[in-house]
């Protein structure tokens, strides 16, 4: 499965679509491939990505349902369980049969859960794409799985939420969510609270009703990309997707208030590490027609991405951290933009803070050189773009998509926005969201011995 559509052929095909792109257009076209959509009677989106030349063919069902779904107390840590239990079979096809089919194909199937969505992953060759549409389709209609089988998986799943513990990021990060987010579902990470997963295999009854409420074709995207005939490959979703029931029972997603103090956390690990320190602060939600937001995505790469005045300072001079990592929101709703870094020793740490502290005040203050705006403009516009090699990468950027939108066109539409992008549209949008009132503080260190 490593075929992949030369290089060049992507390229010239992004240079196509970029010649002549008018600066002022509501949506520049820089998609560099045609897509074909179309929504199902039942509800189902289908997008058709057309890659001639490769033989290959991505199929991703995405879900538009992850942790942020689960609002009930009690009762997270389903939407990671089902990425798990999708893969159990189906009352016509054991899950034994279907290994043995999708092995027999040579084809590579996955799954990923999020806040914000599930997904479910086929890469193959593009003759085999009527039996993976096939194969998929029953599985998301048919699910099976009995008592025992629920009990045995929701057991796996706590064992990987106790290996994630191992993690000290994964301990903070887990710390932080719950101090963030007092209401809202983006207080839990993805695999769920822990007293919940304990609890999980006494919730059989519950599961059915979380996939009967969620897994529906309203509330689902599927997006086949590759070497694959748009007109076709509609009517096999038509054969195949049509049959699924409509029912999708919408999340009560309590809003999150706003908050108007610093807050902090410390988390003592019990093992080797360094030190860790995270600024957490509330952002927006996914918006590509925002100049506010894009000015954000420009504001990280350029104070605390890998080519800023910090980077340079704490990583390549000072050597006081091994790591400077920014995360900037991306979410459904509200989210969080994170600024993270490992101090090298332990004594570096107040040294570390301090760097961060200063360069955010500068942010605040003083609009950033236009060139470096502009640099910064143009590696976003098309660090996404010159990597669509293949079907699967294709796929795999716009299941993140589908999953925050419901379509694929917000690359085009954040591609025109950040061309509207100016160094004060940074400095006002750093001074919004950089606000300290607004931010939750954790530090990770040892626990005292």
């Amino acid at each position: 499965m490593s075929i992949s559509i030369p290089r060049r052929v992507a390229l010239a095909a992004l240079a196509a679509a970029l010649v002549g792109a008018p600066a002022g257009a509501r949506a520049e076209k820089v998609f560099p491939f045609p897509v074909h959509q179309k929504k199902l009677e039942n509800g189902l989106t289908v997008i058709v990505v057309p890659m001639p030349g490769s033989g290959l063919a991505s199929v991703r069902t995405v879900m538009r349902t992850g942790s942020r779904d689960e609002y009930e107390p009690g009762r997270s840590g389903f939407a990671h369980f089902f990425e798990h239990m999708m893969f159990r079979g189906t009352r016509r096809m054991s899950e034994a049969e279907r290994e043995r089919v999708v092995t027999q194909m040579g084809a590579s199937a996955n799954a990923g859960t999020d806040n914000d969505l599930t997904v479910y992953q086929f890469d193959v060759a593009a003759e085999d794409l009527e039996k993976v549409m096939d194969l998929e389709s029953d599985r998301f209609m048919n699910l099976f799985y009995g008592k025992e089988a629920f009990q045995t998986e929701s057991g796996a799943v706590y064992g990987e939420y106790r290996k994630n513990r191992a993690s000290p990021e994964f301990q903070l990060f887990e710390a932080m969510s719950a101090k963030a987010f007092t209401r809202h579902t983006y207080g839990h990470t993805t695999i769920g609270y822990e007293k919940d997963i304990a609890a999980m295999p006494s919730m059989y009854d519950y599961s059915k009703k979380f996939f009967a409420r969620y897994y529906r074709p309203e509330n689902a995207v599927l997006l086949i990309v590759g070497d694959v005939q748009p007109d076709a490959t509609l009517a096999l979703a038509e054969k195949y997707w049509s049959a699924w029931k409509k029912g999708y029972v919408p999340p009560r997603i309590p809003r999150e208030p706003e908050q108007k103090a610093e807050r902090k956390v410390d988390v003592a690990y019990s093992g080797k590490t360094l030190p860790i320190i995270a600024l957490a602060y509330k952002c927006g939600a996914y918006a590509p027609d925002d100049v506010e937001y894009a000015s954000s995505l420009v504001l990280a790469e350029i104070a605390f991405g890998e080519t800023s005045p910090l980077y340079k300072k704490l990583v390549l001079d000072d050597r006081s951290a091994q790591v400077l990592q920014v995360r900037p929101g991306q979410s459904r709703d509200p989210g969080l933009f994170i600024i993270y870094a490992k101090a090298s020793d332990p004594s570096k740490l107040d040294a570390v803070r301090a760097a961060l502290d200063e360069a955010i005040a500068g942010a605040r203050k003083d609009p950033p050189d236009a060139k470096r705006v502009a640099a910064a403009v143009s590696h976003l516009r098309y660090q996404d773009l010159l990597a669509l090699d293949t079907p699967e990468q294709v796929a795999g950027q716009l299941a993140d998509l589908a999953a925050l939108t419901g379509g694929v066109d917000a690359m085009d539409r954040l591609h025109t926005t950040l061309g509207k992008v100016t160094p004060e549209t940074v400095r006002a949008a750093a001074d919004k969201l950089l606000d300290s009132r607004r931010r939750t503080v954790g530090i990770l260190t040892e626990k005292a011995q």
